[in-house]
């Protein structure tokens, strides 16, 4: 099994937050018996009194962070490469999403820009041309601003339309969905062929090493927590107990 040395702890409070950094232990059994979701006995000393056997809460741990991998457009499920319990890299793709329409709308911004620069061509061709002829006053300042003006407008549009193929080169982004992190497989909410809509969780990941402990305390006993303070944590269904000490404490 691997160590989870200098990974965090976060223990939350009724009163405040506490951060721990654990210092020893072998995190990666919790995962792997599921029992992260167990109550722990968390042991805190007190300031000031180094013989003090200090004070015990009850808590929970979990993964200190996890993601859920949703989408930002509509369309069905086309791939999804992971189940539960896959290990996952960084920006390992998770699953693809149906992109014909999106793919539709690119051609259609594609051809846009295609006649907006044919146009521009033409308008910058006759600004040109004006131009010349108002300087041999062969041209008055009327038809020159005219050819200006048709000039700007062919540039206004070729801007449009290539703002429009950004924005669909963004929204088909949206329909590869990578891991934000390495980490493990831990929920599968839905399957390929499956239709995936804005913000709806595909799977869930969790950052492997790294846990956090939620627990609630008395405000008494909040009160006399210090920053750099020892604590220990056990696992009482694994029989593991980890070393860490306090380095944030948020007052509620």
């Amino acid at each position: 099994m691997k160590s989870i040395k200098s990974s965090i702890l976060f223990i939350f409070l009724g009163y405040g937050l506490i951060t721990l950094v654990s210092c020893s232990g072998k995190g990666d059994q919790a995962r792997e018996n599921n029992n992260t979701d167990s109550p722990v006995l968390v042991i805190l000393g007190k300031p000031g009194d180094a013989g003090h056997p200090g004070f015990s809460i009850s808590g929970q741990v979990e993964a200190s962070q996890t993601a859920n991998i949703s989408t930002r457009v509509m369309g069905y499920i086309t791939t999804l490469n992971v189940k539960v319990g896959d290990a996952v890299k960084k920006g390992q793709v998770i699953a693809t999403i149906s992109n014909n329409d999106i793919l539709a709308k690119r051609a259609q911004a594609d051809a846009m820009i295609e006649q907006a620069q044919a146009a521009l061509k033409n308008a910058q061709k006759d600004y040109d041309r004006y131009t010349a002829l108002y300087n041999q006053q062969s041209a008055s300042a009327k038809e020159l601003d005219n050819a200006t003006l048709q000039f700007h407008s062919a540039e206004a549009q070729v801007q449009a339309a290539e703002q429009m193929r950004n924005e669909v080169n963004a929204m088909l982004a949206y329909t590869t969905l990578t891991a934000p992190f390495s980490g493990t497989v831990i929920q599968k909410s839905a399957d390929a062929g499956s239709m995936a809509n804005p913000g709806m969780p595909i799977v869930t990941i969790e950052q492997k090493g790294t846990y956090q402990v939620s627990a609630a305390v008395p405000e008494t006993e909040i009160n006399q927590l210090k920053q750099g303070e020892s604590a220990t944590v056990t696992i009482k269904s694994i029989n593991k107990t980890f070393k860490g000490n306090i380095v944030q404490i948020n007052q509620s």
